[in-house]
């Protein structure tokens, strides 16, 4: 196990999001990072227990955007044993009247809310900022990656990824150079040179970080830039740049499955990944995946029921054929029902002879006898607009049809 100085003074910043808009109706009464994922965690599951595993007991969990939906699960750190008397788990939110105009309310990405939570960071006095985004399935060994930017005198530390180079449009491409030094970074190209991108979880030098924020910030100003609608925005926006600029910046890669779950195809490719055996996130003894114990008896396949290459949460009964899915908790799949290339959430209902393909049913829904909710894509590769996203606690009714790409806001009668 990677060795880090006893005295070492590691914070982390975990940014739980905003509004998760690319989520649609999933998100909107939930923060993206409850989100549940492989029937029985959720996405903040994952930054947290790197963290755990590494060691790293100073935790900040940075909500914008429905903090309530998050508060009972996060449990004040305890899951993670972060609920300590001194340091520990801190959850930051958004406040009024603690500073000037820019530093009030939401932040406008994510470099925009560490500049808005600056003088506390400095209070602090870490010798490292740890940043992780809230939305992405990965397992990773903080400590080797910590030990690895303190060699280099790092002033900043990006983990990157290899994907595609059409999923690479939606992220930070990075070049580096053969020491691993990071030369040059684009934000969301139109055209990316590579597939190498940063997976948001960066290291920082805390001084440097704190220095270059303020820098900006008045260079933004000075010239104009800078509005109270975008503050400093995200990282790729001006800050990481301008750190590539000053030559210390260093790229760490990520080792084993990494995804960022953000967009609906990207969310249900992660668990079509997961049930073929691709994502191997929970195959670390020495870096378990940990969260709340969810409570409820097995799930349950009764007569005439059936699972092909499928997962069932707790409390869930299948009597119908559940084939390429994740069941989430308390899932009832009756006589002839038919589940296909779908996610669905706690709570959920398919009554008799319904089926329901490449969609994403979320708690509480009722999908009524005969129903049809979605439809199989006309070939392997899944897109946003052929998933169906069914909103919370909502009803679709006996025979009715659902299309493909279809939306259903939370509470949706149909």
């Amino acid at each position: 196990m990677t060795t880090l100085p006893a005295d070492l003074r590691v914070l982390a910043v975990v940014q739980a999001g905003g509004r998760g808009s690319r989520m649609d109706v999933l998100t909107r009464e939930r923060a993206k990072p409850a989100l549940p994922f492989a029937a029985s965690h959720a996405l903040v599951d994952f930054p947290l227990s790197a963290l755990a595993a590494a060691g790293v007991s100073d935790v900040w969990v940075s909500v914008q955007f429905q903090s309530s939906s998050l508060d009972s699960y996060l449990a004040g750190g305890r899951p993670w044993d972060l609920d300590r008397t001194r340091g520990g788990f801190r959850r930051v939110t958004p406040e009024e009247g603690s500073g000037t105009a820019h530093e009030d309310g939401f932040s406008h990405g994510n470099a925009d809310g560490l500049f808005r939570m600056r003088e506390a960071i400095r209070l602090e006095q870490p010798d490292v900022l740890l940043v992780l985004s809230a939305d992405h399935i990965f397992s990773l060994d903080l400590r080797s990656v910590t030990a690895e930017h303190l060699a280099r005198e790092a002033e900043c530390t990006l983990v990157t990824a290899q994907i595609g180079r059409q999923e690479a449009r939606h992220k930070m491409v990075v070049a580096q150079d053969g020491h691993g030094r990071v030369t040059e970074v684009w934000n969301k190209p139109s055209r990316p040179r590579s597939g190498t991108v940063a997976t948001e979880i960066f290291l920082y030098r805390p001084d440097v970080l704190l220095d270059e924020l303020d820098h900006l910030r008045r260079e933004l100003s000075r010239t104009g830039e800078d509005s109270h609608d975008t503050g400093l925005g995200d990282f790729a926006d001006h800050l990481v740049p301008a750190l590539v600029r000053r030559g210390r910046v260093y790229a760490a890669p990520m080792t084993g499955y990494w995804k960022d779950v953000g967009r609906p195809q990207a969310y249900l490719q992660a668990h079509r990944d997961l049930l073929a055996g691709k994502v191997d996130v929970f195959d670390h003894p020495d870096r378990p995946v940990l969260g709340p114990a969810l409570p409820g008896v097995p799930g349950w396949v009764g007569d005439g029921g059936e699972l092909v290459d499928a997962m069932v949460g707790p409390g869930s009964r299948v009597r119908g054929r559940v084939v390429r899915s994740v069941l989430g908790p308390d899932v009832e799949v009756q006589r002839g029902a038919v589940v296909e290339d779908s996610v669905l959430l706690s709570g959920v209902v398919v009554e008799a002879h319904a089926t329901v393909r490449s969609a994403v049913v979320d708690r509480g829904v009722w999908v009524g006898r005969g129903a049809v909710v979605g439809a199989a894509p006309p070939g392997t590769r899944v897109t946003d607009a052929a998933i169906a996203l069914i909103g919370q606690d909502s009803r679709v009714g006996r025979g009715t049809t659902v299309p493909p790409g279809a939306r259903l806001e939370p509470g949706s009668t149909t």
